[in-house]
């Protein structure tokens, strides 16, 4: 995104697309010269040196735009019970995505606009990239929110944390300042995204585990109790169990990072080890300090917004360490803000690649003079704007906190049904592709994933146990009103598609699409690096229809 990128409104020109977009996809030069993204030649290996990203950074991406300290406090007050609770979402949806999005993102390139479309037109491909984009935005008040509670411990020992118009006001301030990070341009994501990630995100957890492992070795009575018993969670109703749904977001985004795949010097390789390495350090970062909270604080104090900085102003308090309370809080602040910072970078830049083949309005597919999606980043924090007066009309802080994860769940489970399915059909359909990572027992896998987002799908209109503020049936009604408000649009847009729409050609398509095309695999004796630079001939399509794929 170092690159200036003229809109075509303006007849401007400029150097190649963001990486990791479909733009990036080769064309004929010639062809390019007039009608590629910004009137690029640059084929792939050159957006990959610009982009300059390694498996390190990839991973740290991931890490930090999925594990956060944000859904500990809930958790934690299962106690030891906590730890089936983060199993059976991880087995049952983390490893399943994480090994599926392998597959797909080292046999086609483009993220799971390409994978579904592929799978089953491109209607549902805009669908897809629509909701991963989506539930985003709706994710952003709950994680700011986070931020906001975090802030209050900084400034006012935590008086503020309950305060509605406080949260509000911070998340829409901290929503529009990641805005503008983001509208910068550059690789300033990334390097916001690792580093803020590692102090932010891992320290705290790391000190977690310390203070808690220190506090039991010191004797200290443990708040949860730690016996074999305790490992299963307690039964009472369906609503007591609800809260693993937020589990379920807790893990979503093991995929989203797949769009800057090909920014790795193998992406074959390389996404792989990203995957596992990051799906590791995510468990890790969820259970233990998950347990260090419950051992030292009463589960009646717990707050699903503000448990975690409860957790370390008991721990500081307890060794006369008072002033490590706003200190950590503000780290903790530091690591959300940076979550916010990647997630905005990545589903909106794919969502602008395929809006420019036509399927958005022209007014939506505008851009910046740095290539950034100005129109759909300004559009979502109308949005985001509008949902954090939820918590000024929400008189509980903690049931408003909850029904925005669920709203972000239902829509993003959704997505992640279609990207399952997706998988499937293409082992079947398009066995010819060499993917350079396989799933074993693709069925299987996808199908367990599939299953299981399907059963959080319907959890998530539950209202958890012990939460007011919105009867059970306006939970319901509130979190369904919000999926179709935020989750038909894709479809009217397509319904209502014309010529006009269509800024750019769609270069994402036949061998352009994927990472292993068959003659590359032929010059390079089958081998699974990268191919070198290829030259496609620009293929225009008729309104409404794509070469490849099934016709929508």
């Amino acid at each position: 995104m170092s690159s200036k990128i003229m809109s075509n409104h303006s007849g401007g020109s400029s150097a190649h697309p963001p990486a990791g977009t479909l733009g990036e996809l080769p064309a004929d030069d010639a062809a390019a010269s007039e009608s590629a993204p910004g009137g690029s030649t640059a084929g792939p290996a050159a957006a990959r040196s610009a982009a300059g990203m390694s498996v390190f950074n990839l991973a740290m991406l991931t890490v930090v735009a999925v594990a956060s300290l944000r859904s500990l406090p809930a958790m934690a007050g299962y106690g030891l019970s906590s730890i089936v609770l983060y199993l059976i979402p991880a087995v049952l949806f983390m490893v399943p995505t994480a090994l599926v999005a392998a597959e797909l993102a080292t046999g086609w390139k483009g993220g799971v606009f390409i994978w579904v479309r592929e799978a089953f037109g491109e209607r549902w491909g805009f669908v897809a990239i629509w909701l991963q984009w989506v539930q985003n935005v709706v994710w952003y008040p709950t994680q700011i929110a986070f931020i906001a509670v975090s802030l209050s411990y900084v400034v006012g020992g935590g008086s503020l944390a309950s305060n509605g118009v406080y949260v509000a006001g911070v998340i829409i301030v901290l929503y529009w300042v990641s805005t503008l990070i983001t509208l910068a341009g550059g690789n300033l994501f990334a390097k916001v995204g690792s580093w803020s990630g590692i102090i932010g995100t891992l320290f705290p957890a790391a000190l977690l585990i310390v203070l808690g492992a220190a506090w039991l070795i010191s004797g200290t009575p443990s708040q949860a109790e730690l016996t074999t018993s305790a490992i299963l969670p307690p039964w009472t109703g369906l609503a007591s169990i609800v809260l693993i749904v937020s589990n379920v977001l807790a893990y979503a985004g093991m995929e989203v990072n797949a769009v800057h795949a090909n920014d790795l010097d193998d992406p074959g390789r390389g996404y792989p080890r990203t995957v596992l390495v990051s799906a590791v350090m995510i468990l890790a970062v969820f259970v233990l300090p998950t347990l260090a909270i419950a051992v030292a604080v009463p589960k009646a104090s717990l707050g699903v917004v503000d448990g975690i900085n409860l957790a370390f102003q008991t721990f500081f308090d307890h060794w006369h360490l008072a002033w490590g309370t706003p200190v950590i809080s503000l780290l903790i602040a530091l690591g959300a803000f940076a979550s916010v910072v990647t997630w905005i970078a990545g589903p909106s830049k794919g969502l602008l690649a395929a809006a420019r083949t036509g399927l958005l309005p022209p007014f939506l597919q505008r851009r910046n003079s740095a290539g950034v999606q100005r129109s759909i980043l300004l559009l979502q924090g109308v949005i985001v704007t509008v949902l954090a007066l939820l918590f000024v009309v929400i008189p509980n802080g903690n049931t408003a906190f909850v029904t925005l994860i669920d709203m972000a769940a239902a829509l993003y489970l959704i997505m992640y049904m279609m990207l399952f399915a997706a998988a499937i059909r293409l082992r079947a359909t398009r066995p010819q592709v060499r993917r350079t990572y396989r799933t074993p027992a693709m069925g299987l896998v996808a199908g367990v994933g599939f299953v299981a987002c399907a059963v959080a799908f319907v959890l998530s209109f539950v209202r958890p146990s012990g939460f007011t503020g919105l009867s059970t049936v306006g939970y319901a009604l509130v979190v369904g009103l919000v999926i179709v408000v935020l989750g038909v649009p894709p479809l009217i847009f397509y319904a209502l598609r014309r010529p006009g729409w269509q800024l750019e050609p769609d270069h994402a398509v036949g061998d352009a699409i994927l990472v292993n095309p068959p003659d590359a695999r032929d010059a390079a004796g089958d081998s699974p690096a990268r191919s070198p630079k290829r030259h496609l001939r620009v293929v225009p399509r008729r309104h409404g229809t794509h070469p490849v794929g099934r016709a929508s």
